[in-house]
């Protein structure tokens, strides 16, 4: 039996909609490249778990990550509006982060991606 080849099925008008600069292709490759890198899913999965961490609280509970890359993982996700800080302005320091409506919608994708995975372990 041959496998049905579906993007040539497909008008020529709608591939580029898909494939072409601003396709699905690649928004999925921005969001792939957003939440890549070896600590960001586990990031913003306690986020989702826990609505709020402060960073000591990450460190201690992510096994193996650094200060540093916890506080660059933080910064990206934040810089990519994915997560929020809040800053208390308290001495001493107090802050913690949160998923913003960005990072909740992300979520269900995720847990999506995850679902799939339990479903074809290789």
């Amino acid at each position: 039996m041959t496998e049905a080849i579906t993007h040539l099925k497909v008008p020529m008008e709608e591939q580029r909609l898909c494939l072409g600069p601003d396709g699905s292709v690649a928004h999925v490759s921005h969001v792939l490249a957003t939440i890549g890198g070896r600590w960001k899913l586990p990031i913003l999965f306690r986020l989702f778990a826990q609505p709020a961490w402060r960073p000591s609280q990450l460190l201690r509970d992510i096994d193996g990550i650094s200060q540093k890359m916890l506080t660059q993982h933080l910064r990206d996700l934040e810089a990519d509006g994915l997560i929020a800080r809040h800053d208390f302005g308290e001495q001493p320091p107090h802050v913690e982060y949160t998923l913003t409506d960005a990072g909740r919608d992300l979520m269900p994708a995720l847990m999506a991606v995850r679902d799939f995975a339990r479903r074809h372990q290789s």
